[in-house]
Formats: structure tokens, C-alpha cells, sequence
């Protein structure tokens, strides 16, 4: 009973020490980034009402979510996704607004997956969106947003894939087959079985141009020239116009300097009821998983009173940090606490000596010695917990300072403190 007691449940880890400063230096790099760009803070619950993340938002499914009752016996849900939360914060508080807003946001989302897939259940992501602005120069600057949030983190190396769901909605009308046909051909799609996509195809009936557009998603990604190809695959406005917007975030983007990261990929399809026009993922060495998701959800606000164009996107900072250790990239963190170490009889000088030295602020730790510990054990402590130094308080007048990051040690007056 006290084994299981000191064990965390399934899917969910404790995060300490050294691990624990270099997520919160992530965090603080990313959200200077979207500082810059002008992004404000939002929080919003924890949990929150079911009907915020059903499906009908686009969130995860029922059976993933953790949901409990209130004394009301209300439906409660600890969240999937912070953006529905966001739709709704901006839908009861910016209301009439119509100019662009911009809101970021931190926090940890849950999803109840299968015990198997060795995903973990809680998350933390740090992620930004810009609300009330329907334009590619939006969509362009939330990308090159992205770009400066791996940049400033010392990742030099990561793609940035993009994909537009309108341009596969195009064919779906045009083609004027089933909803559960559009389903099937979806899925063939995202798990990239094109040899199954053939065969269902080929029991539909519709058009061969058709039936060579749907095939055609199996070649559908690369750089700019791919663009080329995919509008001479389509004859239908919808689609036409998603791979014209993709050209203008392209053109937009070249503008920042930033065309190197960026590759298209037509197939992308998750999130499918979700996105409404662009979507994009980021990936970088060191993860199979993607360590950024974001698109364009234009009609999520409008399900809670609020008709808005938005864009959004979401960094998983576990993946970060998977993928920066990986990479051998340095996350550095201050180590800039300091010891008092005093025996009993010089407590009230300690006592002022630690008070005076954090309002000069100072990171200090007041340690009693005992009897039974020495001054190397002490020493010893204070490398484990990665302190700067150790002061060791002889007397009311002096002081052996030991530098813990140089290997000093020298004797100072109390006055020269």
C-alpha cells in the first residue's frame, strides 16, 4: 500500500528539480516570443462544462475526456484543448469587439488515451491565438510566429508542414459523393493507405479526374512548385482558392525571411471538422511526434454567439524538451542560490544577514547547522540541490564563503556582504 502510494497514475509524471527550471526557461523564452508580437494573457479553468469540448466544437472524443460531476450534477470535463476555452473567454468578453485580438495562453490539457500507447494523458502547452482577422498576412504571421518561438529556443533545425483542408473540401463537393464516402476516403488518406484509397475509389461512382485527384494526395506535398500540380489536378473554386491563399502565405512569409521551413503537405486531413482552411504541425529531430499543431478555425466562436475568424497554435513543451535534449541543445538555467549556514549561537546575525541580502534580491536559504552534519556534508547538499555558494556564519563578524560553481573558499568580514 505505501509503494502504490508514491506512484503516479497512468499517463502522468512529476516534474523536479533541474527538469522542472528548464520547462518554466522554455515557457518564459516562448512567451517573450509572443510578447513581442503583441499576444496578451489569458487563463481560463481547468475544468470546465462538457458541452465547451464535444464534438461538435472539434475536441477530442467523449470517451478521452476525464469528466466528472459537480453537487449539481452537472457534466464537467478537465480540458482536451485550451482554444474552445479561449472561443468562449472571447465570445462572452470581447463580443463587439471587431478589430484583431490576441490572446496566449499556459496550461496543462487532458486526454484520457488507451493505457497502451505510452502517451502521456498531461500536457503542457504554451500557445497563442488571433482572433478577428480572416486575411493570409494572419495566417503568415502566425507561422512566422512559430518560427521565432524554435529560433529563440536554439532550435535551428525543424519544418514547419502546411496543409489547407478547403483544397480537399473542394474536390469532396465537386465530386458530390456521400458524407460516409468523404469519411472512408478520409481515413485512407491520413493513416496514407493509397492502396486501399484505390480500391474504394474505384467501387465509387464518380469521374476518373476525380478519382486521379483523390489518388493524387499520395504526392501532394513538398515545396512551393508542388502548388503547381495540386491546382492543375482541380477545376472547382473552393479548391482553386485554398492553393492560391497557400501561394500568398508562401509570398508573405519570404518576406520574413523564414521560406526554408516552410513545406506544404495537401494530405494533412486531422482535425478535419476542427480547421477550416489552413493547418500546419512543427516538427524537429529528437520526436516522432509533432511538437507544434496549429490552423484556421473559423467557425468554432460562432458556436458560442461570436461570428470570428480565428487562427491558433499550440507547442507541447514535453515535446520540446524530448526533442532538445536529443539534440544536445543546452536549456540554461540560473543557479544563483545561496546557503547561510550558521550554528545556533549566531542565529539573530544570520537571521539579519539573510534579510538583508534579499532585499537585495538574493536567493537565500537559512540552514541551522547540526551537530551532527559537517561542513563538507553541507558542502555536498548544496551541489545536489545546485546552490551557487554556501556562506558559513563563524561568528557575528565572519564569514567562509565557498564558491560552488568555482571551487573557491575565502574568508570575509560580515560588512562585506
Amino acid at each position: 500500500m505505501q509503494d502504490k502510494l508514491l506512484q503516479t497514475p497512468d499517463g502522468v509524471r512529476d516534474t523536479y528539480d533541474i527538469e522542472c527550471k528548464k520547462k518554466r526557461k522554455i515557457i518564459n523564452k516562448l512567451h517573450h516570443v509572443l510578447e513581442l508580437y503583441s499576444y496578451h494573457d489569458i487563463e481560463t479553468p481547468t475544468f470546465e462544462f462538457f458541452d465547451i469540448f464535444n464534438r461538435d466544437k472539434g475536441s477530442a472524443p467523449s470517451n478521452e475526456m476525464y469528466k466528472f460531476f459537480d453537487r449539481d450534477n452537472n457534466t464537467l470535463v478537465l480540458r482536451p484543448d485550451i482554444t474552445p476555452s479561449i472561443a468562449r473567454c472571447v465570445a462572452k468578453y470581447y463580443s463587439d469587439e471587431e478589430l484583431p485580438i490576441r490572446l496566449c495562453y499556459t496550461g496543462n490539457t487532458y486526454t484520457n488515451t488507451l493505457k497502451l500507447q505510452g502517451k502521456l494523458k498531461e500536457i503542457t502547452q504554451i500557445g497563442a491565438e488571433l482572433i478577428n482577422d480572416d486575411s493570409s498576412a494572419a495566417d503568415a504571421e502566425i507561422i512566422a510566429t512559430v518560427v521565432d518561438c524554435f529560433t529563440e529556443l536554439g532550435i535551428n533545425e525543424f519544418q514547419i508542414e502546411i496543409g489547407q483542408i478547403d483544397y480537399f473540401k473542394g474536390i469532396v463537393a465537386e465530386s458530390g459523393i456521400s458524407e460516409e464516402a468523404e469519411l472512408q476516403i478520409r481515413e485512407y488518406i491520413n493513416i496514407k493507405n493509397f492502396f486501399g484509397l484505390e480500391e474504394y475509389l474505384n467501387k465509387l461512382d464518380i469521374s476518373n479526374e476525380h478519382k486521379k485527384a483523390f489518388m493524387a494526395f499520395d504526392s501532394l506535398f513538398g515545396g512551393e512548385s508542388m502548388l503547381d500540380e495540386a491546382e492543375k489536378l482541380v477545376n472547382n473554386k473552393v479548391s482553386l482558392d485554398a492553393v492560391n491563399r497557400l501561394r500568398r502565405v508562401y509570398k508573405a512569409l519570404s518576406y520574413y525571411g523564414y521560406e526554408q521551413y516552410i513545406g506544404f503537405d495537401l494530405s494533412m486531413l486531422n482535425g478535419y471538422n476542427y480547421y477550416t482552411g489552413i493547418i500546419f504541425r512543427g516538427y524537429t529531430y529528437g520526436t516522432g511526434n509533432a511538437v507544434l499543431t496549429g490552423g484556421r478555425y473559423n467557425n468554432l466562436l460562432k458556436q458560442f454567439g461570436k461570428d470570428a475568424p480565428s487562427i491558433g497554435f499550440a507547442f507541447s513543451v514535453e515535446e520540446l524538451i524530448m526533442a532538445m535534449n536529443r539534440q544536445n541543445i543546452e536549456i540554461e538555467v540560473s543557479y544563483s542560490n545561496t546557503i547561510i549556514l550558521y550554528d545556533i549561537e549566531n542565529q539573530e546575525y544570520a537571521i539579519g544577514l539573510g534579510k538583508n541580502l534579499r532585499s537585495k534580491d538574493r536567493k537565500i536559504e537559512l540552514i541551522r547547522k547540526s551537530q551532527r552534519s559537517s561542513i563538507p556534508e553541507y558542502l555536498d547538499y548544496a551541489k545536489r540541490e545546485h546552490f551557487s555558494g554556501l556562506l558559513y556564519l563563524k561568528d557575528g563578524n565572519t564569514i567562509v564563503a565557498y564558491d560552488l560553481i568555482n571551487g573557491d573558499e575565502s574568508e570575509l568580514n560580515i560588512a562585506d556582504i
